[in-house]
C-alpha cells in the first residue's frame, strides 16, 4: 500500500466529480460535494494542500476505498 499523495482541494474535487459529485454549495473555506446517484454529501477544504488524514475522511465520506480514488488520480 503506498502512500497517499498531498492534494490541493482543487484536485481532489476533479477526482470525485470523475465519481459523479457535484458543487453543492460552499460555506466559507469548505466546499460541499453533492453525488445524486449515491445520495452522498461530501466536505472538502478548500485549501491549496490538505494533509494525509483530511484525505481519507473525504475518501470515507464519499464511501470509496484508496484504490478506487488513486486509479482516477
Amino acid at each position: 500500500m503506498s502512500k497517499l499523495p498531498i492534494l490541493s482541494a482543487k484536485d481532489i474535487i476533479k477526482v470525485l466529480g470523475k465519481f459523479g459529485f457535484h458543487i453543492h454549495r460552499q460555506t466559507g473555506s469548505h466546499i460541499h460535494l453533492w453525488n445524486p446517484e449515491r445520495r452522498l454529501l461530501v466536505t472538502v477544504p478548500n485549501h491549496p494542500a490538505l494533509v494525509r488524514g483530511t484525505l481519507i475522511s473525504i475518501m470515507k465520506q464519499a464511501k470509496l476505498d484508496r484504490e478506487e480514488f488513486l486509479s482516477k488520480l
